[in-house]
């Protein structure tokens, strides 16, 4: 029997991988999870086509980062009014909204391109164990 897959329906099906964000590191953290939703884990991987796979992160409140960056990074967004230059430290975004983290690590690894929103559609991040798509994953991946 060949192992090899092609371009059959096989290689194009979306599967669920589960990660465990529990002191993992946020940036190697954010770049694995982009290359599983780019598709570029798999043979067929064409960067015009979104074949990527499905990636549930739990545990979102338990990330780390390396050096100095807990007291030093800072996310920004503007509110599009005059001085609206809006600063949230990353203490008070990881235990406000801790998904949010994750959410712009690897959106900002993404190719900024029509399909960015799309593959960032099947990220979904849960700052706790507990999650509604446990009966859909078959693989608790290392990514």
């Amino acid at each position: 029997m060949s192992q090899r897959v092609g371009n059959t329906s096989l290689a194009f099906s979306r599967i669920w991988h589960h990660v465990d964000a529990r002191e993992r590191v946020l940036g190697r953290l954010a770049r694995s999870i982009a290359v599983t939703l780019m598709g570029k884990h798999k043979p067929i991987y064409d960067p015009a086509v979104d074949a990527g796979d499905y990636v549930v992160v739990t545990n979102a409140s338990h990330i780390a980062v390396t050096g100095r960056k807990g007291e030093q990074k800072v996310y920004r967004h503007h509110t599009m009014y005059p001085g609206g230059l809006k600063e949230i430290p990353f203490k008070t975004m990881l235990q406000k909204k801790p998904e949010e983290i994750i959410r712009k690590a690897v959106s900002g690894m993404l190719p900024k391109n029509k399909l960015r929103e799309r593959r960032l559609e099947r990220l979904k991040i849960f700052s706790d164990d507990s999650h509604p798509y446990e009966e859909k994953y078959v693989l608790s991946a290392d990514l």
